[in-house]
């Protein structure tokens, strides 16, 4: 198969075809980041190809399939830099697999990134409104008639997960923030206390003072990037909504918020560096990476989502050049 389409600019290189046979292109050790949604095993039909991890018949066919991408991601990324995969606990259903219940997706991949010689280096649960997830899944546990006829069987909604590993080695070109974290990304933009203020004060976000920038600033952002938990993540800030869609486009079913690919991005690269993505989709993290002044680079296998992410790049191009 390898390249069907491919785009190649300075600012992003794009191609449509399989990441398993594609990625053995890219030079080992070249790679300063990446960030994707893997597909959810047997979970959604993305497309009708045989290459196409979602179509697994079975949980253990898909991360035979995996594996293989696994191994080339550990190769093609430098010693010492960073991978996030963006994930969720994984529904168990009656009709599939004969119960109700949950599988751990999140810890599967990574025991399957661990295997290969990854570390792990961190986890962040990504907040969701439960209702949201129960009108829109209809599951069980989150339904208000359960817990009224037993809430044995009720349960939390299911948040979302960045997981970032960490390629063994020296990181030879360190990421480095001199006036520390001088941007917000997220909802509720935090306010830093007066600057003749001695210390941080906890009550400064409720007075909402004025922005006057500085460590104590960069402090707030910081505190609310390394919490366990994210909770100021927009959920409808989406490609599929900032793209301006036309009736045509046909919609990626799990666009992964820009809140969390720019967050991700600002912490762990600096400007100029490479971002991958071996599930490109509608070109979210490209979109993002070529938008924040690094290159963009990303393999998807379905074609009508490839041209949908030709459209938003070009679109990205265009933005960044209005700011100038």
């Amino acid at each position: 198969m390898k390249v069907v389409d491919q785009v190649i600019t300075e600012e992003y290189s794009i191609y449509n075809g399989d990441s398993v046979e594609i990625i053995q292109e890219i030079p080992s050790d070249s790679v300063h980041y990446s960030i994707f949604s893997p597909p959810f095993a047997s979970l959604y039909t993305y497309s009708n190809s045989e290459r196409d991890l979602g179509n697994s018949k079975t949980g253990d066919e898909f991360y035979v399939h995996f594996k293989f991408l696994v191994q080339e991601l550990f190769r093609v990324i430098k010693p010492g830099r960073l991978l996030s995969f963006h994930c969720m606990d994984i529904p168990a259903m009656k009709d599939r697999d004969g119960y109700i219940g949950l599988k751990d997706f999140p810890g599967d991949l990574l025991r399957m990134f661990q295997s290969v010689g990854f570390i792990y280096h961190s986890k962040v649960a990504i907040w969701k409104d439960p209702l949201v997830e129960a009108t829109r899944t209809k599951a069980l546990g989150l339904m208000h008639k359960q817990l009224v006829k037993d809430s044995a069987m009720c349960r939390q909604g299911l948040p979302d997960y960045l997981i970032t590993i960490r390629k063994p080695g020296t990181n030879d070109e360190p990421i480095s923030h001199p006036k520390g974290l001088t941007e917000f990304v997220g909802e509720d933009e935090p306010n830093a206390p007066r600057a003749d203020r001695p210390k941080p004060d906890i009550d400064a976000f409720s007075r909402h003072e004025p922005y006057t920038g500085g460590p104590v600033y960069s402090h707030q952002v910081w505190r609310r990037y390394a919490s366990p938990v994210w909770m100021d993540i927009n959920q409808s800030r989406t490609l599929q909504r900032e793209s301006a869609r036309q009736e045509e486009d046909e919609k990626h079913i799990c666009p992964l918020q820009l809140d969390v690919i720019e967050r991700a991005i600002h912490l762990w690269t600096n400007p100029g560096d490479i971002v991958f993505t071996p599930f490109l989709g509608i070109g979210s993290e490209a979109y993002v990476a070529v938008k924040m002044g690094r290159k963009g680079v990303g393999i998807e296998l379905k074609g009508s989502y490839f041209e949908q992410a030709k459209r938003n790049l070009a679109n990205a191009i265009i933005k960044q050049d209005s700011l100038f």
